[in-house]
């Protein structure tokens, strides 16, 4: 029996949004990880997109509130962006934020994900 390895191992890499041609890189800044919050007033999710080929446009999806958001036509390398929460009426839901951007080129890479739990 033989056996046949490989001399070059594959590395994980996390793509470079300053590279040309590498697809933006999408932050949620707040909140900064999952979080629980109280039903009631609006809640405000934060974060930005960057990528060094112009940002072409941000995807927002939802599940499990019933906040719904349309794509943003981006501009420029670096787009903030706040998205309002309603969590009136939401207790007991966990809402499930999904973002992310395409740049002027079509690249895209991972998805920024934040799960919020509604008291």
């Amino acid at each position: 029996m033989c056996t046949v390895g490989c001399n070059i191992r594959d590395r994980l890499t996390v793509p470079d949004p300053d590279q040309p041609g590498s697809g933006p890189e999408t932050i949620i800044d707040r909140p900064g990880h999952d979080t629980t919050v109280a039903a009631g007033p609006q809640f405000q999710v934060t974060g930005f997109t960057r990528d060094a080929d112009r940002i072409d446009t941000i995807y927002f999806e939802t599940a499990g509130g019933i906040s719904n958001f349309s794509p943003f036509v981006g501009g420029g390398d670096s787009v903030r962006f706040g998205l309002p929460l309603t969590t009136l009426g939401q207790s007991g839901q966990t809402i499930t934020v999904r973002i992310f951007g395409t740049d002027h080129l079509g690249n895209r890479v991972d998805t920024a994900i934040r799960q919020i739990m509604v008291q």
